[in-house]
């Protein structure tokens, strides 16, 4: 796994699902399925693992040490894995941190610590600290995961750049600013930076505009059903051509309407359901509180996968075409 040191994340970055059993423990087989279809797609840059596309929030110390090490198991020769940190104190962050560079992970992706969520943007020294704990514990390049400000964990600008300028080890910024204005001041500002932070955009809502910005790449949950439109649609960005992208954007508008529809909680329970119908996971569980869709819901992802042109039997390859 070590041929991915000094890994640089850009381009495509899925964030894969976790399938479970029945009763709610993880199906390693389902989920090593997933990765290996997923992976097998041209054009990515890195899978990410133990994100909010995993249920990363369910899932214990010693669950989220197994995911990586299957991931790594699976996938881990061809592409670099990035692993999540999910944790509301510092130190456990960094003994997670310890774990996934121990295992062979290529990079972090740091969720903000929930501990932060009432007032923590008026106190900068915090955001400050968490990081600066999570890099005295690794060599690993990180990823800050920036939030929406109205969540009280989105980062203020100034803030995000004391931890860009203090913090070497940030490499990149997954982008879920959730404002347009910000977005494109982050992308300008970060990637114009003398030691340059990638914006990885995460608005899969409004994909085609904020790649159109400028973003080095994107890290998205929808990736686990449509990564190769998502490819698709980041080459035709970079080469400026606008009628392909428009194209293929259209293909991934009813995916993204059916994902991120009221409550946004359960985009990636839409997402299971959605690989359940092309045949790619075996059943769609997700952990409580999380609860199962209903038909109405049900007929509507299937309505969504019909207008994108996604078949059961061929859905990555229909994405290519």
């Amino acid at each position: 796994m070590r041929q991915f040191k000094g890994y640089r994340p850009k381009g495509v970055i899925p964030a894969t699902l976790l399938a479970f059993d029945d009763d709610f423990s993880i199906n390693e087989q389902e989920s090593r399925r997933h990765l290996a279809e997923v992976a097998a797609t041209k054009g990515l840059n890195a899978i990410t693992v133990n994100g909010h596309a995993s249920e990363v929030h369910a899932c214990t110390f010693e669950e989220q040490k197994r995911i990586l090490d299957i991931s790594l198991e699976e996938v881990g020769d061809r592409l670099p894995l990035i692993n999540g940190i999910y944790a509301d104190g510092s130190l456990e962050a960094a003994r997670l941190a310890r774990m996934a560079e121990a295992a062979g992970a290529a990079a972090l992706l740091v969720f903000p610590p929930q501990s932060m969520s009432m007032g923590g943007q008026l106190r900068p020294e915090m955001a400050l600290a968490h990081f600066k704990t999570i890099a005295a514990a690794t060599d690993l390049p990180l990823i800050v995961f920036q939030y929406p400000q109205a969540t009280g964990l989105g980062y203020p600008f100034e803030t995000l750049l004391r931890m860009c300028e203090e913090v070497p080890s940030i490499v990149a910024i997954k982008d879920w600013s959730n404002d347009g204005l910000l977005h494109e001041r982050h992308t300008r500002t970060l990637q114009s930076l003398a030691r340059p932070v990638t914006v990885l955009t995460t608005h899969s809502g409004w994909l085609m505009a904020s790649l159109t910005m400028g973003c080095g790449g994107l890290l998205s949950g929808a990736g686990s059903v449509i990564p190769e439109l998502q490819v698709a649609l980041f080459e035709a960005v970079q080469a400026k051509d606008l009628a392909t992208a428009q194209a293929i954007n259209d293909r991934i508008y009813p995916m993204v309407q059916a994902f991120y529809a009221p409550p946004f909680l359960d985009m990636h329970n839409r997402m299971k359901e959605c690989l359940v119908m092309l045949g790619r996971l075996d059943k769609a569980v997700v952990r409580p509180p999380l609860m199962k869709l209903g038909q109405a819901e049900l007929d509507r992802l299937r309505q969504a996968l019909d207008a994108a042109g996604l078949g059961r039997a061929g859905a990555f390859a229909a994405a290519a075409e």
